[in-house]
């Protein structure tokens, strides 16, 4: 039998990357200034830029080497998230300084501005983890635009109805990026998910480079947590920084005995291990606006590794065998039930915190609909772009070429043996 080649991507890839980036290229050259008139002292700027490498860092090196587990997509895995993360950033820019647009004609850019626009790109690269390997870099590009799209919108919008604090906004980049790439697995199943793909596998090399984007990952989380909190108020900064640190330490440990207690063998699983030992900081970030104490937040730490590590080790299985969703990078466990958990953190400290049960009442009630609104637009986007994409335009790899590298990158070195 003749091998089956993946369909070239030539008329599709080049044509919409040159046509998005002509377009951003004239938007920006008419539409936006950097913000070049402000006073900042020397101190502050390397201290802001300091911190705007640190989400650098997270974005583009530890996303980036997190999905080059897979043992035959090492080069996709990266390099098609550096291309996700430069257009999303880019486009979020754009939707982010529309209100500045309308008020001054212009949209500023700044530092903060840009760590926003690749927070937006992060909550991306959550809904891309749960179809990597079996989509083509068009399709990742259209993701990542209409996601980060739906993403704005649901912050503008709980701005603008709940009054909710664009700090608190962002932070649901976990929650609406993992129910985001679920609809689109779901709606883009594969039967061949059923048996497991030939090359959904990962070797000793490949584990190695992943658990060094969780490394990554690890050590600038703080930052990613404490950017937007207010300079002005560096004892607040502080305890957003230490409440990460802690909760990321006990989800480390944490996740390490489970994993262990959770294995037939009684044996460290590093996929289970990189995955969760993050969660704490996943649900501190969700929650610090009321985490002040540190057994606060190694106690969340604690339980967001728990749910996260059992949910890794038994709920992708099931969700495949009862929903058809096929999640590649585990995004439920690894990001959406430890939000969700933060978002619970979050309503327990507030309501413990009041005194006024009218007070409570009304906050819990706000605290639900902020919840409620995020999953409704992140489920009604990840649906209208999971059926856009159904569409045979943007020729969606083979099942035998799905997790290989070879169907999108040049081997001159190797023989193509498929």
């Amino acid at each position: 039998m003749a091998p089956q080649y993946a369909p070239s991507l030539r008329s599709r890839v080049a044509p919409l990357l040159l046509l998005l980036q002509t377009g951003f290229i004239v938007i920006y050259a008419f539409y936006t200034e950097i913000e070049s008139n402000i006073q900042v002292d020397v101190e502050t700027f390397r201290n802001l830029y300091a911190e705007f490498q640190d989400v650098n860092v997270i974005v583009i090196l530890g996303f980036g080497f997190l999905c080059t587990f897979l043992v035959r997509y090492g080069f996709s895995g990266s390099g098609f998230n550096l291309l996700v993360v430069v257009m999303a950033t880019q486009w979020a820019i754009i939707l982010n300084g529309i209100e500045s647009l309308y008020n001054r004609g212009k949209v500023r850019l700044s530092l903060r501005s840009l760590v926003v626009a690749e927070m937006c790109a992060a909550s991306a690269l959550v809904s891309i983890g749960a179809v990597l390997g079996k989509t083509n870099p068009v399709q990742l590009v259209v993701i990542a635009l209409l996601e980060v799209s739906g993403f704005v919108l649901n912050g503008w919008v709980l701005q603008t109805l709940l009054k909710v604090r664009s700090l608190n906004s962002i932070m649901m980049l976990h929650i609406f990026g993992a129910l985001f790439g679920l609809m689109l697995t779901w709606i883009l199943f594969r039967k061949e998910s059923e048996q497991q793909f030939e090359k959904e596998k990962f070797d000793r090399k490949t584990g190695l480079f992943s658990m060094l984007g969780t490394v990554f990952l690890w050590m600038f989380w703080p930052s990613f947590n404490s950017f937007l909190v207010d300079s002005h108020t560096p004892g607040r900064k502080l305890e957003v920084v230490c409440s990460t640190y802690l909760a990321l330490g006990v989800s480390a440990v944490t996740a390490a005995a489970v994993s262990v207690l959770s294995s037939p063998r009684g044996k460290f699983n590093l996929i289970h291990i990189q995955s969760c030992m993050l969660a704490g900081g996943v649900a501190v970030g969700v929650s610090k606006s009321v985490v002040h104490q540190p057994w606060e937040a190694m106690t969340i730490g604690f339980t967001a590794a728990v749910v996260s590590t059992i949910g890794i080790r038994y709920l992708k299985s099931h969700m495949l065998l009862a929903f058809q969703c096929h999640d590649t990078c585990a995004v439920l466990s690894t990001h959406g039930l430890p939000g969700l958990l933060g978002w619970l953190a979050h309503l327990l400290l507030q309501i413990i915190d009041c005194e006024d049960h009218t007070t409570t009442i009304r906050f819990a009630v706000f605290h639900i609909c902020v919840l409620l609104i995020t999953i409704t637009i992140s489920l009604s986007m990840g649906i209208i772009t999971g059926l856009l994409l159904k569409w045979n335009f943007w020729k969606t790899p083979q099942d035998k070429k799905c997790f290989d590298d070879q169907a999108f990158w040049e081997f001159p070195h190797l023989s193509v043996l498929k």
